[in-house]
């Protein structure tokens, strides 16, 4: 009985060490969602000056279309606009923006200095749309099918290589649905 008890600490440190290892090898970016195969929630965005007025969740409907979370303080946000002003200039997928935790000025100005990929893009004014859609942080982005079903949700930036591999397979797929 004297040796369980010496082992028992050593026990617990290896289960410890061994959920450890396990969480590390987990894609972050690859997060769960109470949204998948759910109607996008309803929502109401504020305009963004310059930029037209604020999508609703009629406009992604009918159409398979991209929504983007980004923000003007988000620096993996920076390393994301490339690849999404070749998506919207490609015209293949509409993208949407959802700029949060900002203020629309400070949204306005960051689309005018890096330019603008979204054909429609609105603020999240307080903070509401993030946690109706179970934002966990930005960029994040999500494919709406043409019913306005959210079909995948993606948290960090979207890179070329996602582009390729996994968004436009599945944009191309939900299209020809």
């Amino acid at each position: 009985m004297k040796k369980l008890i010496f082992l028992l600490p050593l026990l617990v440190f290896g289960v410890v060490i061994s959920f450890a290892i396990k969480g590390l090898t987990l894609d972050q970016s690859v997060q769960p969602s109470n949204l998948l195969e759910k109607p996008i929630p309803n929502f109401e965005l504020t305009d963004l000056p310059g930029h037209g007025s604020a999508f609703t969740p009629m406009d992604l409907r009918d159409q398979v279309t991209l929504m983007n979370v980004f923000g003007s303080w988000c620096a993996a946000c920076q390393v994301e606009h490339p690849v999404l002003l070749e998506i919207a200039t490609a015209g293949e997928v509409p993208i949407y923006g959802l700029n949060w935790a900002d203020t629309p000025e400070r949204g306005a100005e960051w689309l005018r200095r890096y330019e603008n990929p979204y054909a429609r893009v609105g603020n999240d004014e307080g903070g509401r749309v993030i946690l109706d859609f179970g934002v966990t942080g930005a960029p994040e982005t999500f494919v709406v099918d043409k019913k306005g079903v959210i079909r995948f949700r993606h948290a960090g930036p979207v890179t070329q290589d996602l582009w390729e591999k996994s968004l436009r397979p599945l944009v191309r797929q939900l299209q020809a649905e």
